[in-house]
C-alpha cells in the first residue's frame, strides 16, 4: 500500500506510523518534522512525475510508500494523481485538517456555505470570479495568484481578504486582515496556504442544507413581476431564457449585461453563479438594478455610466448581453465582441439594426446566428375563457468566437 499521510496543519505522523516505510516522499518542511526510519529511502517533492516514477518503482516491488502532504491530500491535492497512477484500491490516505478548514476555524466562521476555488497551477480569472460572485470563498494559493494578484483585480468590490499563512506551524502562522488594495501592495512571498474573500455583509447568511453555494437555483427566466421595472421596460422571459442558453453563465465567468435597464439579466445571470457586472446610462435605473439583485440575494458590479466608454475599466468577459435598439447599438456590439471571449448576444426590437449588428460580430471574429422571437401568452376574458395576447416580437442575435478566429482584444487594445 502507498499511505499517505495529511500533515501540515497539525502533528506530522510519528515513528510507529512511519514504521516498516521503504520510501518516504514529501515536501522538505514535511520530511524535516519527521523522523524517518533507518534505511528508508527519501525524496522530496518538485517536479511530480519523477517521485510518482519512484514510487511505481517501490510499489511494483510491494516495498511501503509513505506520502507526505499538507493537510487533506484528497482536498485539491496529491490524492489525485497517485489514484490515477496507481489506482484508489492501492492508497491508505489519512488525511489531517484542510487549510480551508483551519483558516475558517481561526476565524471562528463555518465553511458549509463556502465556495472553494483552487488558483494554484490554474488560470486565475476563475477565482478571481468566483470572488466577485460569491459572499464566502476559499482561494487555495499559487504562484501569480495569491493575494497581491487577487487584490489587485479585486480593487472595485467591497471585499475583506482574510490571508493565512503557514498554517499549522506555531512560529510562522500568520492571520491578516487587509482590503483588496492592501493586499495588492504587499509583497507576500511563498508562503500562503488560503485567501479568505468575504463579503462581510452576506457571509453569515442562513443556513443550508447542501454544503457550497454551488448548487443552481429552481428555475431562470423568470417571470417580469419577479423584477421591479419601468414602464415594461424588461427583457421578457421568453428572450431571456433564450439569451441565457446563449450567453452559458457558470461560476467562474465574467458576464456583462449592457443597457442592463431593470437587471433582470444580470440578475439571473448571478443566479447560475457568474460574475456580472451591469451596466447603466439612467440613475434610477443603476438603483433598480440593485435593488433586484439585492431582492434575489445576488451581487450585481452596477456600473453608472453610456458604454461603450463605461466598459473601459472593466475586466474582459466570458459573455455579453447587449440590450437597446438605438443608433448606437452596433458601435456597442463592436465594443462588447472585441472584448468578449466567448460569446454575445444582443437583444432589439428594430429591424433596421440586425445587419449592422450582424456585422458587427461576424467582424470581430464570431460565427453570427439568430432567431425571431414572437410569443402569445394566454391570457384570461370575461366569461371564463381564454385568448392569445401577443408580445411584442423581438430580434435575438447571437456570436460565438470562432477557434483560431480574432482574438479578443483587452482594454488596452492589445489581443489576448
Amino acid at each position: 500500500m502507498i499511505t499517505v499521510f495529511g500533515t501540515g496543519t497539525g502533528a506530522p505522523p510519528g515513528p510507529d506510523e512511519l514504521a516498516g516505510a521503504e520510501l518516504v516522499v514529501g515536501g522538505r518542511r514535511h520530511l524535516d518534522a519527521v523522523e524517518l526510519p533507518e534505511g528508508a529511502g527519501r525524496i522530496v517533492l518538485g517536479p511530480l512525475a519523477p517521485a510518482l516514477d519512484a514510487i511505481e518503482e517501490y510499489d511494483g516491488k510491494d516495498r511501503p510508500v509513505v506520502v507526505l502532504a499538507s493537510g487533506d491530500p484528497g482536498f485539491f491535492g496529491i490524492v489525485r494523481a497517485l489514484a490515477e497512477r496507481f489506482g484508489p484500491h492501492r492508497l491508505d490516505v489519512r488525511p489531517g485538517v484542510s487549510s480551508v478548514a483551519a483558516a475558517f476555524a481561526r476565524l471562528g466562521l463555518t465553511w458549509d456555505d463556502a465556495v472553494v476555488v483552487s488558483a494554484h497551477g490554474r488560470d486565475p480569472r476563475t477565482a478571481v470570479n468566483v470572488c466577485r460572485a460569491h459572499p464566502k470563498v476559499a482561494v487555495l494559493t499559487g504562484p501569480g495568484a495569491g493575494p497581491a494578484e487577487l487584490g489587485a483585480a479585486l480593487r472595485r468590490s467591497a471585499r475583506v481578504l482574510v490571508v493565512a499563512s503557514a498554517l499549522g506551524d506555531p512560529e510562522h502562522e500568520r492571520i491578516e486582515r487587509v482590503s483588496p488594495a492592501e493586499a495588492a501592495e504587499r509583497d507576500w512571498g511563498t508562503a500562503v496556504n488560503v485567501v479568505l474573500c468575504l463579503d462581510e455583509t452576506r457571509a453569515l447568511g442562513p443556513v443550508r442544507t447542501l454544503a457550497g453555494a454551488g448548487v443552481g437555483p429552481a428555475g431562470w427566466a423568470l417571470d417580469e413581476g419577479d423584477f421591479a421595472h419601468r414602464d415594461s421596460m424588461i427583457t421578457k422571459f421568453e428572450v431571456r431564457a433564450l439569451a441565457l442558453a446563449r450567453l452559458g453563465p457558470r461560476p467562474g465567468d465574467l458576464v456583462w449585461d449592457v443597457g442592463s435597464g431593470s437587471g433582470s439579466v444580470a440578475v439571473e445571470c448571478a443566479r447560475l453563479g457568474a460574475a456580472v457586472s451591469a451596466v447603466e446610462k439612467a440613475p434610477d435605473g443603476v438603483e433598480r438594478i440593485r435593488a433586484n439583485a439585492g431582492a434575489h440575494g445576488v451581487f450585481v458590479d452596477v456600473v453608472h455610466g453610456t458604454a461603450p466608454d463605461a466598459l473601459a475599466g472593466l475586466d474582459d468577459p466570458d459573455a455579453v448581453f447587449v440590450g437597446g435598439g438605438g443608433r448606437e447599438l452596433p458601435g456597442i456590439v463592436d465594443a462588447c465582441a472585441r472584448r468578449a471571449r466567448r460569446t454575445v448576444v444582443v437583444a432589439m426590437a428594430a429591424l433596421d439594426r440586425v445587419p449592422a449588428v450582424r456585422a458587427a460580430l461576424t467582424g470581430a471574429g464570431f460565427e453570427a446566428g439568430g432567431v425571431l422571437l414572437q410569443s402569445s401568452r394566454l391570457a384570461p376574458l370575461p366569461g371564463d375563457v381564454t385568448r392569445l395576447a401577443a408580445t411584442n416580437p423581438v430580434f435575438l442575435l447571437w456570436g460565438t468566437r470562432i477557434p483560431g478566429g480574432t482574438a479578443p482584444l483587452s482594454r488596452e487594445g492589445v489581443a489576448l
